[in-house]
């Protein structure tokens, strides 16, 4: 008995020093700046771009505005879209796999159209094999992957917005040197 307890305690140990090592960790809220605490999302297209956006930026403690307005930023992302590409074809030019490619370019601006980000691009993909004797399958693979993709994509946006408000927006260099 006490020695399995040990066994368990141990196994649990390695566990969560391996993880730790590899430099995983739990997804933590994006810590925005003062001018980005209230922000109206316009996604062209809407989608599940949008709704999964909106409820990270909620999560982090973002008032989400219906429409823009004083003391609004605004998250712009004028393209999102998913394309497929054919990567190896197989005997008799069967396509045998694929790549899911999803692109997105967004900006923020303040409530003055002033950017608080200028236009970022993003490029994700992945890869599956194509069944062709299994369709509907395949039509599921792909939905799961650009649902898949959109999560990553939403994730890849906080971090910039997190990252342009630790660099860009700390104070600006021109009223930094007039100190």
């Amino acid at each position: 008995m006490k020695t399995a307890r040990l066994f368990q305690l141990a196994s649990l140990l390695a566990t969560t020093l391996a993880l730790s090592a590899c430099g995983f960790h739990l997804r933590e809220n994006a810590n925005l700046p003062a001018q980005m605490q209230r922000m109206h999302v316009t996604v062209n297209g809407g989608g599940e771009l949008e709704r999964r956006l909106t409820r990270a930026l909620e999560t982090s403690d973002v008032t989400i505005e219906d429409a823009a307005g004083p003391g609004i930023a605004e998250l712009r992302v004028p393209t999102a879209r998913f394309s497929t590409e054919t990567l190896s074809a197989g005997g008799y030019v069967r396509i045998t796999e694929y790549a899911v490619r999803y692109h997105v370019e967004f900006d923020v601006t303040d409530a003055d159209g002033h950017p608080l980000l200028p236009v970022q691009r993003i490029d994700m993909s992945r890869e599956y094999s194509y069944d062709a004797s299994n369709t509907v399958g395949n039509e599921s693979q792909v939905q799961e992957l650009q649902r898949s993709l959109n999560d990553d994509m939403v994730q890849a946006i906080l971090f910039r917005l997190q990252a342009a408000s630790k660099h860009q927006l700390a104070e600006p260099a021109s009223a930094a040197s007039t100190h």
